[in-house]
């Protein structure tokens, strides 16, 4: 590793604040540690003699540098010419080329590094007896709350208690307070202090046999509505209460639908597309959940119970939740690619210069995922193992399913179906992880990010 070399007093010897990387791999990075640096490397690719031939100073701003030309030629700065004596701004992402590649010039990526100076840390000292379960006095796992007195439990240990209270009882009580609980959902943010925890004092783990049971016990996927009304007695409503009733309305308490009615134990499930409630039943062979993401969707229910929506009734629309096979797409989502539109719109020319429909592609590569032949390793949704072609998702997890297939369409291609000035393109060293492309068009447009890091900790 190189450093900088530099005559200015050091602000912090330390910390490297940022690094310019070689494109060619034989060359070492440059370590930038100073304020104020002047830059000794090798210059062309036929001569290990080292010359200086910039100076580069950090700015206030922390997030970007000014690159002063030493040398005695031109120096390209993302292709634009800084002249002898001259300087240019450098941002992270920026590249430096000493002179015409084709003339065999060494060229460097400019990168910033994250430093203690732009990170701010809350450090918090938590007693772990106040992260415990009080039904298996253990860590939390896979944590839960009830409302309204806010308690958590392990999911699992939650998920038995409120089996067994639907058998003996009308309503649920809190194991902790005996409160009754009227909802109850997964806490993702205590989840991640749970982890923590773990992390920082492996002791406190479970056994692995533990938490297979408590996985198999575990039912709280989306948040559920407990009810307990105890007395169905009609009164005469106000325009308010209509309301209410309207925003948590469940057809199956008032009518049965397909040989069922509610009772006054019956959990809800609160659909994230329309708001509705319907029951939570887990025999009846229907998805009720995205296997994606684990939230509730109605649509598929109602319409294996034979109910049609109505003002008094919310109803989610059958295309916010159906099976995958069932789906079609016209557009390429705004996801593909880690959201690069210069990639999407390549793939997009590409896809129609061999002839095809984007509905042609995506169902070729679900017939390929079907069979397995895809690594699913970064698929970003849940219980990836279990999805196939009959799945049913919403919209928002099948369009993330669209994107991944897309990335493997793109990886798969052979490079003369694209055209000359994209098959060209370098590959990024941090392929589709890279957070350059997100912020620098330049570096986004001239390298191609559909592909793997070769930088970097990333599968």
């Amino acid at each position: 590793m190189e450093k900088g070399e530099s005559s200015t007093p050091t602000l912090s010897e330390d910390e490297v604040w940022a690094k310019l990387i070689p494109t060619d791999s034989r060359y070492s990075e440059i370590e930038l540690r100073l304020k104020e640096t002047v830059i000794c490397s090798e210059v062309k690719h036929s001569s290990s003699e080292k010359q200086d031939w910039c100076k580069i100073t950090r700015n206030v701003d922390l997030d970007s540098a000014m690159m002063q030309n030493r040398s005695l030629k031109e120096i390209l700065v993302d292709e634009t010419v800084v002249q002898e004596e001259h300087a240019a701004v450098i941002k992270c992402g920026s590249e430096i080329s000493l002179g015409p590649s084709d003339e065999g010039y060494v060229k460097y990526r400019f990168e910033i590094m994250p430093t203690e100076e732009s990170r701010r840390y809350i450090q918090i000292y938590l007693d772990v007896e106040y992260a415990k379960c009080c039904i298996c006095l253990n860590i939390w796992h896979d944590v839960v709350t009830a409302a309204p007195c806010l308690h958590n439990f392990c999911n699992g240990c939650f998920s038995e208690w409120l089996r067994r209270s639907q058998e003996r009882r009308s309503s649920v009580l809190c194991p902790h307070c005996r409160a009754v609980v009227h909802f109850v959902g997964r806490n993702h943010f205590l989840h991640n202090i749970e982890q923590d925890i773990l992390l920082a004092d492996p002791s406190l783990k479970r056994s692995s046999e533990d938490i297979v049971l408590l996985d198999s016990n575990a039912s709280i996927k989306s948040p559920l509505v407990l009810s307990s009304r105890k007395s169905r007695r009609k009164r005469e409503r106000s325009p308010s209460d209509a309301a209410d009733r309207w925003e948590h309305s469940c057809p199956q308490c008032d009518t049965e639908y397909g040989g069922y009615q509610c009772n006054e134990s019956t959990v809800h499930l609160q659909c994230q597309a329309c708001g509705g409630m319907m029951p939570s039943r887990s025999n009846v062979g229907v998805q009720q959940h995205c296997l994606g993401c684990d939230r509730a969707f109605c649509a598929a229910y109602w319409r294996s119970q034979g109910v049609n929506g109505s003002n008094s009734h919310p109803l989610c629309s059958p295309e916010t939740f159906k099976p995958i096979a069932e789906r079609t797409v016209s557009r390429i989502p705004s996801l593909a690619h880690e959201k690069n539109h210069y990639e999407q719109n390549i793939t997009e020319r590409c896809i129609r210069q061999m002839g095809r429909s984007l509905q042609d592609v995506v169902a070729e590569w679900i017939l390929k995922f079907d069979k397995r032949e895809i690594d699913r390793t970064r698929m970003p949704l849940n219980h990836a193992e279990m999805i196939t072609s009959r799945t049913s998702t919403c919209s928002e997890c099948y369009d993330k399913l669209v994107s991944f297939l897309l990335y493997w369409f793109r990886v798969t291609l052979i490079s003369h179906h694209l055209a000359p000035e994209d098959a060209q393109r370098q590959d990024c060293w941090y392929g589709y992880a890279c957070r350059t492309q997100h912020h620098n068009q330049e570096h986004a447009r001239k390298r191609n990010h559909v592909c793997r890091p070769t930088r970097g900790n990333h599968v």
